[in-house]
């Protein structure tokens, strides 16, 4: 008799058996105020934080490494210089587009008119006026490119300042690769040892994504229920229609116009989508992101430098919600911006919105170090507040995609995509995902002749 064997379900099985779960056990504790605050305190919130903590530790090594490597391998300034170029011009148009077409989806839709505010249940996002007014204040356009400049290195390291990392990263590879060989190959070495370490210790770390993706949902869900979506279901609709528009058809056409398939992308990202929408954090993507562009034919320079610089400045998700958020909010209250006050809107949040992804909520302080610029009251955001994290899951997915591609697309642009390499990880991929049906085939034969 041929002995039995079980396979355990793929990462993505996995993380979406974590995510039913979640909702489940946070719909059931909703309605138990005491069991759900003890649960929530001693049990979920910690083994959700213990997941976002293990992620956190990981980043910063692997974007200093891998961009250390790819630079230093590089070895061209002006090439690294016109990369760079075309990387902020390319997030600067892709962000402007998200931006627009959060306005003409919230001007045609009309997500905020006719709801009776007094219907609604408010949240208290004071925690989140002190940053936004620090937002405001230190991250004027001057302001954020002086803050690309670490004054102190080890001080950006500590405040996880991915941009001032970046900035530093570069440079360091650029000033390595200007050392003779004797002295530059064993530091490239040892820092191409530290980066695939640490991509060995993210597979790890992946293997306790399901139970964190179950206590994060679990704590969202217990402590808002589904009762505060009903009034605001207009609202979240159009996010993810617009979110869904954006990414098929605005990046779809991208994709398509520089030789690649969204679809196709998608399916490579299946996992790291389903992780970052469950966690609604990029973060605990990032590494594996990099990963699998630079093995689907990208240098691994550019997958270093556009990856976590996206993290920063290609936030097409998280901006398309805030356009939308803002009219939202101006129709809750009866206010009708003119195509002036909306252009203004533009141009606030294209501005805002840079620099700040490390920064706690940071859709909620960029709305509120913007929604004042043209008179709307930051009061509506309270309304909104407790179904942000359901929309957050589907920006934080599109930010992923939009980073993703924009990797591709760089690389395309800059000539020095392979495409022989990404025909056969993928050709490879789809041969793996065939040895794996016949397995479970032969499996359950092998079962019903036992």
């Amino acid at each position: 008799m041929t002995r039995k064997t079980f396979r355990a379900p793929g990462l993505a099985w996995q993380i979406l058996i974590g995510l039913i779960l979640g909702v489940l056990v946070g719909s059931l504790l909703h309605d138990q105020p005491e069991a759900r605050q003890w649960a929530v305190a001693n049990v979920l919130q910690p083994a959700g934080d213990i997941f976002i903590r293990l992620i956190k530790m990981i980043v910063i090594p692997i974007v200093i490494s891998s961009l250390i490597v790819g630079i230093a391998g590089m070895g061209d300034a002006k090439k690294l210089g016109r990369i760079g170029a075309k990387t902020i011009l390319y997030f600067e148009v892709v962000t402007t587009l998200a931006i627009v077409v959060g306005l003409v989806a919230a001007n045609l839709f009309q997500p905020g008119a006719g709801i009776d505010m007094s219907s609604l249940s408010s949240v208290d996002i004071s925690k989140y006026t002190a940053t936004a007014q620090e937002v405001s204040h230190d991250h004027a356009f001057i302001a954020t490119l002086l803050n690309l400049i670490p004054s102190n290195i080890f001080d950006a390291l500590v405040r996880g300042d991915m941009l001032a990392i970046i900035f530093f990263s570069v440079f360091f590879g650029l000033g390595l690769s200007a050392l003779p060989n004797d002295l530059r190959e064993p530091f490239i070495t040892t820092m191409r040892a530290v980066s695939e370490t640490m991509f060995k210790v993210t597979h790890m770390i992946m293997r306790y994504a399901p139970i964190g993706v179950f206590a994060l949902i679990a704590v969202t869900v217990a402590n808002f229920g589904f009762t505060s979506l009903l009034p605001l279901a207009k609202l979240v609709v159009l996010v993810y229609f617009a979110i869904a528009f954006f990414a098929f058809v605005v990046l779809g056409s991208i994709a398509y116009f520089y030789g690649f398939s969204i679809f196709t992308l998608i399916r490579i990202l299946k996992d790291e989508l389903l992780l970052a929408y469950s966690t609604s954090s990029s973060e605990t993507v990032l590494p594996r992101i990099m990963a699998k562009m630079e093995e689907y034919g990208a240098p691994k320079a550019i997958c270093s430098f556009v990856i976590p610089t996206g993290y920063s400045f290609n936030l097409d998700g998280s901006t398309l919600y805030q356009s939308i958020a803002a009219l939202f909010i101006a129709q809750l209250y009866g206010i009708d911006l003119s195509l002036g006050e909306q252009l203004t809107l533009v141009l606030t949040l294209m501005v805002t919105s840079k620099g700040i992804a490390g920064v706690p909520g940071v859709s909620f302080v960029v709305l509120l170090a913007t929604l004042g610029s043209v008179g709307i009251p930051l009061e509506g955001l309270a309304f909104i507040a407790g179904v942000d994290r359901i929309m957050d899951m589907a920006r934080t997915a599109l930010n992923v995609i939009g980073n993703a591609l924009a990797v591709l697309v760089i690389a395309k642009w800059d000539g020095s995509y392979d495409a022989e390499k990404g025909a056969n990880y993928f050709a490879n991929r789809a041969q793996a995902r065939a040895e794996r049906r016949a397995n479970r085939e032969r499996h359950a034969e092998e079962r019903l002749e036992g």
